[in-house]
């Protein structure tokens, strides 16, 4: 239970030897220090910066989403809190204009990365969309005080934010929320709840792992639970605001993130290395704008990591009919006013192909025609909502089955529709 300690230690440590290389890599930019301009002063420089960025704890990155272009004029975009929890902000990219574009929550992942992670997939949505996403707090930040977290008030969370939105909402869930997502909206159903959203899209999320069983899913079979608590739930030190806090640390995970592909983020950090000494500032600058956001994580409550995985991959509760919220049962076959489409990806590696799909057999009472389900060809887990292919292919089906099933769709909307559609905005 002292690997958190061990790791802040760590790093405390190694802190005079990362200031060191912030003076040396200084130094060796420095335009007035000849040595700069020599083969041997880019590759100090460049040693410096990769040994600094290793060592570096990242934070929180931000979305940075200022305007945006619709009709090809920029438009001013304002992020806005709408609703606050104790564990996530709901926010809203109010972009500065006029219409009736499908409102949309997108529902990130908490598995480890911030929501800020999907910035490119808001970004790609933003010119026919109104966009709201949820941004999940660092369990880490959250005082003790304020109660746990599991997979039922994650659940509890996505249906006070549809309420808050409103029955024409869109629901897109990415990866690890699907089953939550599906969960919200089967109980709205069951509930005869009058805010049901106009529709939920579901992308490469583990709705029944019993198929395609990956990496991912074969580790939450194979090991025994008591393995999970004793080895990745640690006590948060008594420093951190959520001091004593049990989570399932952001650290642990990015390690997790890296060991599955170790020899591609080997051979993406030797190629910034020659980058720099190239002084290829292009290639280097991209290869910064990824990693600083993949190496930023956090902190997941353990109840919330533990239910996830036996009730998900281990129990398989939804698809078998299991699953309870509060002692009530969810059914996904209540569902017949929210439209259904599920995307997956050919190469994801992470919810493989087949195992979003089970939930348009689920959701059996749902018409044929408010179902739908797109594989993409040739993208992996992150290739379905970034990316060329994200925005070439992936995307116009999801704007497309939005608007077709909006409630309350203007004619005047469907004629703005059709220059979005053929790529003109």
């Amino acid at each position: 239970m002292l690997l958190y300690h061990l790791h802040d230690w760590q790093r405390a440590a190694l802190a005079p030897f990362r200031l060191a290389a912030e003076a040396a890599h200084a130094a060796f930019q420095n335009p007035f220090f000849p040595a700069s301009y020599t083969r041997f002063g880019r590759v100090v420089a460049a040693g410096a910066e990769m040994f600094e960025r290793t060592t570096r704890r990242f934070g929180k990155p931000i979305f940075g989403l200022d305007s945006v272009k619709i009709f090809r004029k920029p438009v001013k975009v304002e992020e806005e809190i709408v609703l606050t929890k104790p564990f996530c902000r709901l926010l809203h990219f109010k972009r500065d204009v006029k219409n009736d574009d499908p409102r949309v929550l997108v529902v990130a992942p908490m598995s480890g990365h911030y929501a800020t992670l999907l910035r490119g997939t808001v970004e790609d949505m933003l010119p026919d969309h109104d966009v709201y996403i949820t941004d999940w707090l660092n369990a880490r930040d959250v005082p003790l005080a304020m109660g746990k977290f599991d997979l039922e008030d994650y659940i509890t969370y996505v249906m006070e934010f549809i309420r808050h939105l409103g029955p024409d909402v869109h629901l897109l869930a990415i990866c690890q929320p699907a089953p939550a997502v599906l969960c919200a909206v089967s109980l709205l159903a069951d509930l005869n709840d009058p805010v049901q959203p106009a529709s939920m899209t579901l992308m490469g999320g583990p709705i029944d792992t019993r198929f395609s069983p990956t990496a991912v899913t074969e580790l939450g079979v194979k090991k025994p639970m008591e393995w999970f608590r004793s080895t990745v739930i640690h006590a948060l030190p008594f420093y951190y605001p959520g001091a004593y806090r049990l989570v399932y640390p952001g650290f642990i995970q990015l390690n997790g993130f890296i060991s599955m592909n170790m020899d591609r983020h080997v051979g993406e950090h030797f190629k910034m290395f020659e980058h720099l000494v190239k002084g290829d500032g292009e290639s280097a600058d991209r290869h910064r704008e990824f990693y600083d956001e993949y190496l930023s994580v956090m902190d997941v409550t353990a109840e919330f990591y533990l239910q996830t995985v036996e009730r998900i991959f281990k129990n398989h509760d939804l698809p078998l009919g299991t699953f309870k919220w509060h002692d009530r049962i969810v059914k996904p076959s209540a569902i017949r006013k929210t439209a259904l489409l599920v995307v997956e990806g050919e190469l994801d590696d992470i919810s493989a192909p087949g195992q979003t799909r089970p939930a348009m057999d689920m959701c059996s009472n749902l018409p044929a025609d408010m179902k739908k389900a797109h594989l993409q060809i040739g993208v992996g887990h992150f290739g379905i909502f970034h990316g060329r292919k994200w925005r070439e292919s992936v995307l116009p089906v999801v704007r497309d089955f939005m608007r077709e099933h909006n409630e309350g769709a203007s004619t005047e909307k469907e004629k703005r529709s059709k220059p979005a559609k053929n790529g003109k905005r």
